[in-house]
């Protein structure tokens, strides 16, 4: 694999689309394909001591589903990513970041430019929220995820994706952005991603 020296900027694709489009289901497929490492902004959330100062900010506004401050978001993202950089369970000089749910406006995104260089957005389109919204709902009976249960805040959340976060679409050029189908089934979304990402990991980690 290429030398390349562990620094800023990382080399990062984007999973993006809206609550429930089976973007954390990708994402943990192809975490385990070498040469990816995924990261989920939720995941993180979830694993922090929600007693600790971001935990409580995090909980309150997840509670009423609205986007975290940036400031949080982006500092307790780059902890977390250079805790697993320094454990070497992320590899810079080896592997693609796959990043989930963010950056998730377009100030996040400006404040992530000099850490991240986005090769590739994946946006996963589904033309039929309430499909998503029931997917949730499912999702939060399996993994007892309180952060889904409530219906209200399900819908807050989509209110606020299209309000905030669907402008990150704008921000990047029309050039890294590939379309997904996110209600095929799960192989079918892993082949068409995978049809995006391989040209991607190819040209970033050439083979010695």
């Amino acid at each position: 694999m290429s030398s390349r020296k562990n620094r800023y900027p990382y080399q990062a694709a984007l999973i993006f689309g809206v609550p429930g489009a089976g973007k954390g289901t990708q994402g943990d497929i192809l975490t385990v394909v070498p040469g990816f490492y995924h990261l989920s902004s939720g995941v993180i959330f979830r694993k922090l001591d929600p007693q600790s100062p971001d935990g409580r900010i995090i909980r309150e506004y997840s509670a009423r589903g609205e986007l975290v401050p940036d400031e949080v978001t982006v500092r307790v993202f780059l902890n977390w990513l250079e805790a697993q950089r320094a454990a070497r369970r992320y590899q810079p000089s080896e592997e693609l970041l796959l990043l989930d749910g963010i950056p998730r406006n377009v100030n996040q995104c400006e404040m992530l430019q000099k850490y991240i260089d986005v090769k590739l957005l994946l946006h996963f389109v589904c033309h039929d929220e309430e499909a998503m919204i029931e997917r949730i709902r499912r999702r939060a009976a399996l993994e007892n995820r309180v952060d889904d249960a409530d219906e209200s805040v399900t819908r807050r959340r989509f209110e606020v994706y299209h309000r905030e976060t669907q402008p990150v679409l704008d921000f990047y050029s029309e050039g890294v952005v590939r379309e997904i189908d996110s209600m095929q089934r799960p192989a079918a979304v892993l082949r068409d991603c995978l049809k995006s990402l391989v040209p991607v990991i190819e040209d970033c980690y050439p083979v010695d």
